[in-house]
């Protein structure tokens, strides 16, 4: 059985140093991984991607990540994936990383994801450029995370999972303002989860949203944004394959 710990929207500052470390240095006794689905900062500062970085340090298990859209706002995402990384977090987007634990092997395709909303109520490639754009810019994303699933495919993985922020089905927003699905999430990142092959897709952004979920695909679909887990992190169990 292989143990995936995850958890989203930490949105962590100077003041929360060290409020997530004790909970984080039990992962070696019950999970082999552990997920960021982005918005580990407040406003995208390096200052603030130090305070992450001091968090996930030597955890003692892999940590693989995708950045939000607060990990964007001070437009220094590549500063902050690099603090990441030199803490020892593999940072996705549209890539695709396998880790290693007790002999298993656990492949994940990450992306930020964008918003678009979903089959039946979703933005479309019409009218002025700025619109073509948003939506594009959603595709890239959803094509990114389609390659590195199907890159995962040949790598011999005993799971594939998605990593995303933003969500890739409308079920795990429920709870959210209906208003703003939109702004929440695209059908196209659940698409490319369906047809690039995954056994869960994780995500966060949508905090007053619903855990459970599902594509269209039958693929499960997790919301770990911190306050709807209401906890460090949660960790799901995925069964290894058959030796």
């Amino acid at each position: 059985m292989i143990r995936v710990a995850a958890v989203g929207d930490i949105h962590m500052g100077p003041e929360s140093q060290g409020t997530l470390r004790p909970s984080f240095e039990t992962l070696p006794e019950c999970a082999d991984v552990l997920l960021l689905a982005g918005d580990l900062t407040r406003h995208g500062t390096p200052e603030e991607a130090a305070v992450v970085a001091r968090e996930i340090k030597d955890l003692g298990v892999p940590v693989v990540a995708v950045l939000g859209n607060h990990d964007h706002h001070d437009e220094r995402p590549e500063e902050v994936s690099a603090i990441l990384r030199d803490a020892g977090a593999h940072v996705l987007e549209g890539q695709a990383t396998v880790v290693g634990a007790d002999g298993a092997r656990i492949g994940v395709a990450g992306t930020k994801g964008f918003g678009g909303g979903f089959v039946g109520r979703c933005a479309g490639e019409f009218g002025e450029p700025l619109m073509k754009e948003f939506v594009r810019y959603t595709r890239r994303c959803a094509d990114g995370l389609h390659g590195a699933l199907k890159d995962l495919e040949q790598q011999d993985c005993d799971v594939r999972i998605a990593l995303t922020h933003f969500s890739p089905v409308p079920d795990t927003l429920a709870g959210e303002p209906l208003e703003i699905y939109p702004f929440l999430g695209s059908y196209l990142l659940a698409e490319a989860i369906d047809t690039g092959g995954a056994d869960l897709a994780v995500h966060g952004h949508a905090h007053a949203g619903t855990e459970h979920g599902m594509t269209s695909g039958g693929v499960r679909v997790r919301n770990v944004a911190q306050p709807v887990i209401g906890q460090a992190f949660h960790v799901y169990h995925l069964p290894g394959r058959e030796p």
